[in-house]
């Protein structure tokens, strides 16, 4: 960035005041900022008194602006002279900046530079009659319209040698000029007119449907709303009838095993380990079922009588007696006190309220089962068959009827 300075005091003014619309102007921009932030303010002042000023901000003015919003000298000096927008020499009434930038330089750009120095002179000097003056600058975003300048506020586009030097002498005459292309372009549409979006029938409707279109996109909508009424409506209807006693009661429960208690399916449950059992279908197998109801220390021992004898045991399970073996049930605990049958290792709250919903509160009551009777409870535990045999509640409900108690809530899991 070059090194910008002030203007030479020989043309530097004694002294610099808003007049009475900027000051109040100013005084508006000031109270935008909350207090103690009136600094803020400093650019739009600098820009005000730069308009004010001719065109550009002497050293006057920059100290009249320190003063208004409390700020040192120095401070708004260095603002000054860091933004290229504010001019710190004198500059003539209609002051040009012309575009040097790739897109305009490839335009013609150079040719007009000709033109400034020729009817102006070098750059940031005044013309003698302090008409014009001129500056090259960068970018000023209408590449399209390349070559172009600003004047004053005003963008200058597709410039040529010929209609930029008229432009020029209308501006020193105080000849009315028009802004923007300096040819027959509108806006920045391509030279001769726009060839696109020309058909008139891309703006009455008839491109998107014969007949009234507006009606017919109203009926389209009214459909859709319709449809998403009733499919919200059925949705609704189908949540209500699951929620009905008798959908509730044929509804089969879901197993929410506790952390740590390996549901049937993994692999990690031992090999022997019995899933819904052929109880469910009122078929149970005695051997199997003497067999679980075991403790898990006991030796085999030739009480299990269908061990080995696989015709007995096929009678057994097609046996009526056996599966209405019904164990002792109570229709509310002793003394109101159930034990807490969750600390059996396989038993959580759902199968708790189970069990005492079928007559079950204590563990001496477990303790007590025959395999029959542990049958006849697997059988009936919806949602749940087989896990009495497979956690071996009889010899858990033995130890906790004691007054055992194990370690974990969870229970103690029992060895296989």
């Amino acid at each position: 960035m070059s090194v910008r300075r002030l203007a030479p005091d020989h043309v530097q003014p004694a002294s610099f005041a808003f007049d009475a619309a900027n000051e109040n102007w100013a005084d508006q921009q000031i109270a935008k900022y909350p207090q103690g932030r009136q600094a803020s303010a400093v650019i739009p002042l600098l820009w005000k008194a730069q308009e004010q000023h001719h065109g550009w901000v002497p050293r006057a003015a920059i100290e009249a602006v320190a003063k208004k919003l409390d700020m040192a000298p120095m401070r708004v000096m260095e603002i000054a002279t860091f933004y290229t927008m504010f001019n710190l020499q004198p500059v003539g009434e209609h002051y040009v900046q012309l575009c040097g930038t790739t897109p305009c330089a490839l335009r013609g750009a150079e040719a007009l530079k000709k033109v400034c120095e020729e009817v102006i002179g070098p750059q940031s000097t005044v013309s003698a009659d302090g008409k014009l003056s001129w500056l090259e600058v960068e970018c000023l975003g209408a590449c399209c319209n390349a070559p172009m300048a600003q004047i004053n506020f005003d963008y200058y586009e597709d410039l040529t040698p010929e209609n930029f030097r008229a432009l020029l002498d209308d501006l020193r005459h105080g000849r009315p000029v028009k802004p923007g292309p300096q040819n027959d372009r509108s806006c920045s549409e391509p030279l001769g007119g726009g060839e696109t979006l020309r058909d008139a029938a891309l703006y009455d409707g008839t491109v998107i449907g014969a007949g009234d279109w507006q009606a017919r996109i109203a009926d389209q909508r009214k459909a859709a709303a319709e449809a998403a009424a009733a499919k919200a409506a059925a949705e609704a209807a189908a949540k209500a009838a699951e929620a009905t006693p008798a959908a509730v009661e044929t509804k089969p429960a879901t197993e929410t095993a506790a952390a740590g208690r390996p549901k049937p399916s993994e692999p990690k449950q031992p090999s022997g380990a019995a899933h819904d059992t052929p109880a469910a279908n009122g078929k149970v197998s005695a051997a199997a079922v003497k067999e679980s109801a075991r403790p898990a220390d006991a030796k085999p021992t030739t009480a299990a009588p269908f061990a080995g004898k696989p015709e007995a045991a096929a009678k057994a399970a097609t046996d009526p007696a056996l599966a209405e073996s019904k164990p002792e049930l109570l229709t509310v605990a002793r003394d109101n006190k159930p034990d807490d049958l969750s600390l059996i290792w396989g038993v959580g709250p759902k199968l708790a309220t189970m069990l005492n919903g079928m007559g079950v509160w204590h563990f001496d009551q477990i303790a007590n089962w025959k395999a029959d009777e542990l049958a006849w409870v697997d059988a009936r535990l919806t949602g749940f068959k087989g896990r009495a045999t497979r956690d071996d509640w009889i010899s858990q409900a033995k130890k906790l009827s004691t007054g055992w108690r194990p370690d974990s809530a969870l229970g103690d899991k029992p060895v296989k």
